[in-house]
């Protein structure tokens, strides 16, 4: 695979595929997916994407205080403004390119409530939204004549040379070197540190341990989110979502006595942002010594349920849970990331010629917290930014060969022991999970350290295994290394 490009994606999901779709036919393209192209965290989002489509009944300040307040007004105000003042278009994008979002009797657009927002502003597919965006991104990338996918690829170094990138690939147990003038980080969320979360097996945060590598800011990956309704499946590592927007639609929230109580905490209730419904769900468990809490839809119309909800729908049953009929079991577990790698608006980050876009960066968005539904808007907005200015320098700078390659490193090793995921899993589980503990972050932190710093100089066999396992220790210890330097969350 040795071949140079104008660019490499690394990550497939709404980001990495918008991006590829963004470039002219002129500019030559590599997108590398970890595995297979529908398998990401995209793929798995349910409730939908957040614009102002309607100015009758929204507007852009609206959209923006709803951004501010749920981030606790730690954002940064001018991404929070380029992202809904320019979200919308990317949005009807969508739609041109055949995105089969909802729509009302009248042609119009479906827009749904989820909490945090002020108006009906989310369009959604059914309960599948970013199934059915990625779905139709891949169709419309695959066309793109200038652009070349592998799947089933693993990136697991990438160099940084005068004029441009080396990257190190890891396919069917063999390495090779592809180049690029620019390179586009765009791996996703880092689930796969914790031992129960709503992301896909492929989240091990690669992307963010890539550009620490090679001396990117990394900024506020502590900001964490936890999501307060993931289905509490026995011993189940991945909990699928129960979507925002069944709250939104009327489900209520209860206790192990069969209780509504998120108004005790809030007066906002169910509907209140995510972290304070889950720091809700974890002082009430607290209170009543019960893990147990349920979400009821029950009262609502059976075919609405099925109708609106038809993939959770499908899901609860598997599980044994009619949700027209029973309450569904629920318990908070790790979500969504909003810091990472840093990058300005246009998804530069500090290392000159390296972008990165989605759920790996921290482009000051969601401040402390995400509102919802602006997960898929961001990577819309900023891999296309990411792909505009791309496109911008390298009409500027021209081609000239990159400059040689690196050697690249010895596929052979010692055996990587178990259990060192499983080690770091329940570390991060047990310091820093909703309801921090500040008296462990030491001496987490010195154990996570200590395991970065021997698969560093192990020298283990170079497998996907061994990849992500640096990976998790990677991510693992920075979070742990901001919040016991008490950065501000």
């Amino acid at each position: 695979m040795n071949k140079e490009y104008d660019v490499l994606i690394i990550g497939a999901g709404v980001a990495g595929l918008y991006a590829a779709l963004s470039f002219d036919n002129d500019v030559n393209v590599l997108v590398v997916s970890k595995r297979e192209l529908t398998l990401s965290n995209s793929s798995l989002a349910q409730g939908g994407v957040a614009a102002v489509l309607d100015k009758n009944r929204d507007d852009f300040k609206l959209h923006i205080a709803d951004t501010l307040i749920a981030g606790k007004f730690k954002n940064n105000l001018s991404a929070v403004e380029k992202l809904v003042e320019e979200g919308p278009s990317d949005v009807l994008k969508l739609k041109e390119i055949g995105v089969d979002f909802d729509t009302e009797k009248s042609g119009e657009l479906s827009k749904t409530l989820e909490a945090g927002h002020s108006r009906n502003r989310i369009v959604h597919h059914k309960d599948s939204t970013g199934k059915a965006i990625v779905d139709t991104l891949i169709c419309a990338v695959k066309e793109k004549p200038n652009v070349k996918v592998v799947e089933n690829a693993l990136v697991f170094e990438l160099n940084k040379v005068e004029n441009g990138f080396w990257a190190g690939i890891l396919k069917d147990g063999k390495i090779s070197q592809v180049g690029a003038k620019y390179t586009l980080i765009a791996t996703g969320g880092i689930g796969r540190i914790y031992q129960y979360t709503t992301n896909s097996a492929i989240s091990t945060g690669d992307g963010i341990a890539l550009a620490h590598m090679l001396g990117a800011e990394i900024k506020h990956l502590s900001r964490i989110q936890f999501h307060p309704t993931a289905f509490a499946a026995e011993n189940a590592r991945e909990r699928f979502l129960i979507s925002e927007a069944v709250r939104g639609e009327g489900a209520v929230y209860l206790n192990c006595k069969g209780e509504r109580f998120v108004f005790k905490y809030d007066e906002r209730g169910e509907l209140a942002p995510r972290d304070v419904v889950s720091q809700a769900v974890m002082r009430e468990a607290e209170a009543t010594k019960s893990e147990k809490f349920y979400l009821d839809i029950t009262d609502k119309d059976p075919e609405f349920i099925k109708e609106r909800f038809p993939m959770i729908y499908s899901r609860c049953l598997e599980e044994g849970v009619d949700m027209t009929k029973d309450r569904i079991p629920v318990f908070p577990c790790q979500h969504y990331l909003m810091g990472g790698i840093q990058v300005k608006t246009n998804a530069q980050t500090t290392v000159e010629g390296l972008y990165a876009a989605g759920e790996c960066t921290h482009t000051g968005v969601h401040g402390a917290n995400r509102l919802a539904s602006n997960s898929l808007l961001e990577a819309l907005v900023y891999s296309r930014s990411a792909a505009e200015n791309m496109t911008e320098k390298l009409k500027k700078s021209g081609r000239v060969p990159l400059a040689k390659a690196p050697k690249l490193p010895k596929i052979e090793g010692k055996p990587l022991p178990k259990g060192i995921r499983t080690e770091i899993r329940k570390i991060m589980q047990d310091t820093y999970f909703v309801l921090p503990k500040p008296e462990k972050f030491q001496q987490s932190f010195s154990e996570v350290d200590a395991i970065v710093n021997s698969l560093i100089t192990g020298n283990y066999e170079l497998t996907v295994d061994f990849v992500e396992a640096r990976s998790i220790a990677i991510v693992a210890g920075i979070i742990l290394d901001e919040l016991r330097e008490g950065i501000n969350l």
